[in-house]
């Protein structure tokens, strides 16, 4: 396999994900099989192009692939696919396949699965995109997307208060801890001069010694820790249990709370082995690990006892990094496989029993191995696991950090105290998973259940089942089922050679096997003298962190009420005062605190006749329409005037590209007012009172006179200019000698698609908007008015059915010109949507409603994608994106043509402008006929 090949696998398996996630949504009208086999189909197509990468993983190398972005920045979507990566990427592909076939027989037929699907697959590919990010940058994006599609995965089910609750608790605890870890990131890239992890992981001692070591680690630790729900940060995972089981079986397993712990792993050759780290990640790992497992003992959900379960084995792996040796490191990658195979099949489990009995409260639900024996004994193997049990997986695991704690070098002095903690902490695991285990299955017999159990359906129990058997296999043949994956992914994780241990069932008699017998034998200690301690535990006062974080979110929440009640009253004068208070009080600063320009003055153009005549217009329309902005169409047309006197300004200087893009602005906003004035009262308000007057000539004044202050500033002071640049490289770079366009559509290609992103989300919001008004909206004014009229103006009906083609064509001249004369997308647009109003405002809706769309979202997509296509499409070539290609092409009868990839671009503006012009339109089109709508008398 060349490095093309490869590169183009590695970077698919995310891309397929993402571009196949809204599949089942489109397929649920077939049925939810054909919405489930989407979704395994997206899995399985994403792990058949993981596995031809396989082998090279195992082998120890590491495959990147990298798509320039924004290079310049640091900021490149390039991937990495090590040991590490492998592994978690088996485990995402791996249990969502049988998390599918879960959630194909467990949820009901009336769920919207299509919906869940396509959330579960989004949320599968953000994961991908976190363990397989070679920049961090990029990482972090994917991390916070795990975020937001954990939270609409949680509140699945949003009719239910407690899905709600939990998908808000866990989206903002995460959330948190994402902008730490954003801040952890960045001063992490600052260090090391890079966001690549190649370069990361190799400078762990540069980064160690550094100064700003210390917050960059509590930062980056604070983003892990809430992921991974450590202490404090853990109140959110139990919350999360109101999800779906299927849910909870995938994100509190295999992939999300395990993002935290990956986190760990990928970063450790740079931020671990220091003090800081040993204190930091073993300490919260060992008081995670040892609390979480006695608040488990208690739960009486038996969700809630795997959830607190899952959060103290997470504490463990992560007091396993913490220990900070490369066998503790080894400990914890293999702890992370075991654990999301038996946690896995222990939540699938406990939703076959909550499908069955209706309930998950242990106090009601007992007796289980009489009705559904099959269950059962899967069940009990799999708390096996979990607890520790020889010939398990998770014996062995366990077995690896008893011997870490036995032979770690920190507590020489008190060298007992380590293996005492891990064998009080094994205790705990056994006592719990013994409890799961006796009250469920045993303990006589259920207790006013609400439905009758019985087995699963054969399809539900597979994936159990499958689990299970990994959990048997791993435990007795460990070597050859998973020794091969464990070796590349703690060599990946240490970025060193592997330590010297061994797989193996039999160890002999040592400390580690004493302390697992100990671990055994006093957790049913623990569990068989139960009830004092539950007895002691009902005395404790209770302590619900979900209560306390209600609490802070209602109070910030009612605080937040009270300052936007203080500042957003409804009053645009105040809003433009606060407005103009922050900008004066900035500018004022920036202007006096700023030293003064060395150096002589730049050299300026003196003005003539012409100038002196122009900006007097400018300053009569303006004056004009302050003056008279009572008369609605005499403030218009003077509003007209100033921007009228502009584009001559652009003239003035030469720049026709602006003066042609300011007049078809200002063209169009002068007939949309025209238009908009009909539906509005021939004069405004009444005046104001004097005091009022006087605080918006005050105002004015400040806002004015300190905008005409930095504009001296700046004309006053020397500027070095990017002109130069731009016009020495229009034609060879860009291809075009329109400076202007050429620089809109490739220079700064990137802000331009920000900019009619922008335009297109005003579009949505302009749409959404109208088509309420055109619900609640009055068919008459306040003065007695209809909103719409039959009667048009016939001369201007007249011109405009000219116009309309003339307009067209002239739009399309400019469009196909604009890359080498003043033109391009945009100004087309403007032209086009100029024509429209036109024709809407001579002719009525009737005349341009059958040829408006009612839904804008396909000509947005469309205009979007184009722009962004064409950028994408730079990638195969090795290009940054929105890089652009030029060139001459040879047609038969036109001969030689040049073309240029940035028309493509300038295609996508100028359907997105003329869009948001026909959003406005359609929208007060159907305002228009719903007027003309006979109204019903009371």
């Amino acid at each position: 396999m060349n490095w093309l090949n490869s590169s183009v696998l590695l970077a698919a398996i995310p891309a397929t994900a993402f571009a196949a996630f809204p599949v089942p949504l489109l397929l649920q009208r077939h049925g939810r099989v054909t919405a489930a086999v989407a979704t395994a189909a997206v899995m399985a197509s994403c792990l058949a192009l993981l596995l031809p990468l396989a082998p090279a993983a195992f082998a120890g190398g590491t495959e990147i692939a990298r798509l320039a972005w924004l290079p310049a920045y640091g900021l490149d979507l390039s991937l990495r696919l090590d040991g590490l990566g492998l592994l978690f990427c088996l485990l995402i592909l791996g249990i969502g396949l049988l998390v599918v076939l879960y959630a194909a027989w467990y949820l009901p037929a009336s769920d919207r699965l299509g919906r869940f699907y396509s959330i579960l697959l989004l949320f599968m590919a953000a994961m991908l995109g976190v363990v397989l990010s070679e920049n961090l940058l990029l990482l972090l994006v994917f991390w916070e997307l795990t975020s937001l599609s954990s939270f609409l995965l949680v509140a699945y089910q949003s009719e239910k208060y407690e899905s709600r609750i939990g998908a808000r608790l866990a989206l903002a605890v995460t959330g948190g801890g994402g902008l730490a870890l954003l801040a952890g990131i960045l001063l992490l890239g600052h260090i090391a001069g890079s966001y690549e992890l190649s370069v990361i992981l190799a400078a762990g001692e540069r980064i160690r010694a550094h100064a700003l070591y210390a917050p960059t680690l509590i930062l980056i630790l604070l983003g892990a820790f809430t992921k991974s729900a450590q202490f404090p940060f853990h109140f959110w995972l139990p919350s999360a249990m109101a999800a779906p089981t299927p849910v909870s079986a995938y994100l509190h397993s295999a992939t999300m709370v395990k993002a935290g712990v990956f986190l760990l792993a990928r970063l450790y050759p740079a931020l671990g082995s220091s003090d800081l780290w040993f204190w930091l990640v073993g300490g919260t790992g060992a008081v995670t690990l040892v609390y979480a497992a006695a608040t488990a003992l208690f739960r009486n959900d038996i969700k809630g006892l795997l959830a607190y379960s899952t959060i103290s084995h997470l504490g463990l792996i992560t007091l396993l990094f913490g220990l900070d040796t490369p066998l503790s490191v080894v400990a914890g990658v293999f702890h992370i496989i075991n654990h999301a195979i038996f946690k896995a099949s222990l939540f699938m489990a406990a939703g076959v029993i909550d499908h069955e009995c209706g309930t998950r409260d242990m106090r009601r639900v007992n007796g289980m191995f009489r009705v559904m024996p099959i269950t059962a004994t899967l069940a009990i193997i799999a708390a096996g696991s979990m607890a520790g049990v020889p010939l398990l997986n998770g014996f062995l695991s366990k077995e690896m950090f008893f011997a870490e704690t036995v032979t770690y070098p920190q507590f020489e002095p008190l060298g007992w105290a380590l293996p005492l903690f891990a064998t009080i902490a094994g205790m705990l695991a056994v006592a719990y998973s013994s409890r799961f285990i006796h009250d469920v299955f045993f303990n006589g017999e259920p207790i006013d259940l609400p439905r009758q159990p019985h087995e699963p359906p054969r399809w539900m129990r597979a994936p159990i089942e499958l689990l299970v058997l990994l959990c048997l296999l791993v435990g007795v043949a460990p070597g050859w089922t998973v020794g091969p994956l464990l070796d590349a992914a703690a060599g990946a994780a240490l970025q060193a050679p592997l330590p010297d241990f061994h797989l193996a069932l039999w160890h002999g008699f040592n400390k580690p096997l004493l302390m697992s017998v100990l671990a055994l034998a006093g957790g049913v200690l623990i569990y068989a003298f139960r009830r004092p301690l539950f007895a002691w535990q009902d005395q404790l006062p209770p302590m619900h962190p979900r209560t306390a974080f209600e609490r802070f979110y209602r109070a910030l929440a009612a605080g937040a009420r009270r300052n936007v009640a203080r500042l957003d009253n409804g009053s645009l004068q105040r809003y433009c005062a606060l407005l103009i208070a922050f900008v004066v009080l900035l500018g004022g600063w920036a202007f006096f605190s700023g030293a003064d320009d060395a150096g002589g003055q730049p050299a300026g153009q003196a003005a003539d006749e012409a100038a002196v005549g122009t900006l007097l217009v400018l300053l009569l329309g303006a004056l004009g329409a302050t003056a008279l902005y009572r008369e609605r169409l005499l403030a218009v047309i003077l509003v007209s005037i100033v921007g009228l006197s502009v584009t001559l300004t652009f003239i003035r200087f030469s720049a026709p590209d602006l003066a042609l893009t300011q007049l078809a602005v200002e063209t169009g906003t002068i007939v949309l007012m025209l238009l908009v004035l009909y539906y509005l009262p021939a004069r405004n308000a009444p005046k104001s009172s004097a005091p009022r007057l006087i605080r918006d000539l005050l105002l004015a004044l400040l806002s004015g006179g300190g905008l005409a202050l930095v504009t001296l500033r700046m004309l006053a002071a020397p500027v070095d200019t990017l002109s130069g640049f731009y016009l020495q490289q229009a034609v060879p770079g860009g291809g075009g000698a329109n400076v202007v366009n050429v620089i809109l559509v490739d220079f700064r290609g990137f802000d331009t698609l920000g900019e009619i992103t922008v335009l297109a989300m005003v579009a949505l919001a302009s749409h959404a908007l109208l088509d309420r008004l055109t619900l609640i909206a009055p068919r008459r004014d306040p003065d007695g008015r209809a909103w719409a009229s039959e009667a048009h103006p016939l001369f201007l009906s007249m011109l405009a059915r000219l116009l309309l083609p003339l307009a067209l064509t002239v739009s399309v001249y400019v469009l196909l010109r604009g890359h080498n004369l003043p033109g391009g997308g945009f100004v087309a647009g403007l032209i086009t949507s100029v024509a429209l109003v036109t024709q809407y405002l001579a002719n009525g809706i009737g005349a341009v409603q059958p040829r408006l769309p009612r839904q804008p979202v396909r000509l947005l997509a469309l205009g979007l994608l184009l722009a962004a296509g064409i950028g994408v499409a730079s990638w195969p070539f090795g290009r940054p994106f929105l890089t652009s290609a030029h060139g001459h092409v040879r047609l038969p009868l036109l001969g030689d043509v040049e073309l240029a990839s940035a028309m493509v671009f300038d295609l996508g503006v100028y359907i997105v402008v003329v869009t948001v012009v026909v959003s406005v339109l359609s929208g007060l089109g159907q305002l228009s006929l719903r007027a003309r709508q006979p109204v019903e008398e009371a």
